[in-house]
């Protein structure tokens, strides 16, 4: 929705090529009258598994969920420890905490903008025993070096794709590096539900059977509970309409890329720092920039009917809800979250509205 006065708004989750095949899905399941844990859910898992580029997919409640599923079904918890970057939403670390385990947060690459990884190895500790970087904006973290990390010191690797539906890094899809990958289908993601939703994927066999598990009420069927579960389960309507729009999604990222492209060539000689591009896999679920006059560089923009978001304005670290956590002092989150805007960017937006919000963002910083 545009906020009163904006000509380009921060994002459109209109429904556009794909309108007829959400409303046929959506018939479909009605019809069907199975609305949880159905064959929409089966083929939605298996058609994200092929997609994702990893064997087994697991459909659960949400992104959040999916983090702190997999940390379960791991067996991760209470005394342990999980390095992570102060630089997310929130959720990320909540995971965490709901798994039970302690987040510890090590500071950003200030160029990637993900977890860096001689941060984390100094903040490991005898009680760590998991990394969970971010592929922050569609940028994947810095897999190989976070990897090589993991394996010399045993510690499990879990990767948050909530952000980064598609990408790659060194050609390798993300969320196959680590033991597992959570994704999120909130409306804005780049694959996105008309609702909540998320999924696990995992190269391992026993570690989806458990989250599958795990996310009904620890059920092997119906009524017997083996262990402590959640309520957490993609339901039928939701997987369905995902179905209809995964198909999309590549050409989708491919318009991502293209317009990010248009961004970095008219803003190049700007005033505001755009973060680097570290791999070509980038699938720019956000387009952000860096400007130390924030503030007043939205407020201008806005002016000139153009809607900007701040993601996120306050580094995780720094958040009232962490303070239990003891978290360490993060200065490169801390200077980015006081200076990253992000500008419109999403497969509907027209070429000419770029070129629109470059202009504005060039004329107003000359200014």
């Amino acid at each position: 929705m545009k906020p009163p006065g904006a000509r380009i708004p921060f994002a459109d989750l209109h429904l556009t090529e794909e309108s007829a095949d959400v409303a046929d899905a959506i018939r479909r399941v009605i019809d069907r009258a199975w609305f949880v844990l159905g064959p929409e859910v089966e083929t939605f898992e298996r058609e994200f598994a092929l997609a994702s580029g990893s064997p087994h997919a697991v459909g659960v409640g949400n992104g959040t969920d999916a983090l702190a599923l997999v940390l379960r079904a791991l067996g991760i918890g209470a005394g342990d420890e999980v390095i992570t970057t102060p630089l997310s939403a929130a959720y990320t670390a909540m995971a965490i905490v709901m798994a039970g385990a302690r987040p510890v947060f090590a500071d950003i690459d200030p160029e990637r903008l993900t977890l860096d990884p001689a941060a984390a190895e100094r903040a490991i500790t005898e009680r760590t025993v998991a990394l969970l970087p971010v592929h922050l904006y569609g940028q994947p973290a810095d897999l190989p070096s976070l990897a090589a990390l993991a394996r010399r010191k045993g510690l499990v690797l879990v990767e948050d794709c909530c952000q980064a539906h598609l990408a790659t890094c060194e050609g390798q899809p993300v969320g196959t590096f680590g033991v597992a990958g959570a994704f999120s289908f909130y409306p804005t993601k780049n694959l996105g539900a008309l609702g909540d939703g998320g999924a696990v994927i995992t190269r391992d066999p026993a570690l989806a059977d458990r989250i599958r598990r795990l996310r009904n009420g620890g059920q092997t069927d119906r009524y017997h509970h083996v262990e402590m579960g959640v309520n957490s389960r993609l339901d039928e309507m939701q997987a369905a309409i995902l179905r209809a729009r995964l198909p999309l999604l590549a050409q989708r990222t491919s318009r991502r890329r293209l317009l990010a492209g248009m961004y970095r060539t008219m803003l190049a000689d700007s005033t505001v720092a755009i973060p680097r591009e570290m791999d070509p896999g980038h699938v720019y679920h956000l387009f952000p920039v860096k400007v130390r006059r924030r503030t007043a560089l939205q407020d201008r923009l806005l002016a000139s009917g153009i809607e900007t978001l701040v993601h996120y304005p306050i580094a995780i670290s720094q958040q009232p809800a962490f303070v239990a956590t003891n978290p360490a002092n993060c200065p490169e989150a801390v200077r980015a979250a006081n200076e990253v805007l992000s500008l419109p960017l999403y497969p509907s937006l027209s070429i000419e509205a770029v070129q629109l919000v470059a202009e504005v963002v060039r004329k107003e910083q000359s200014s």
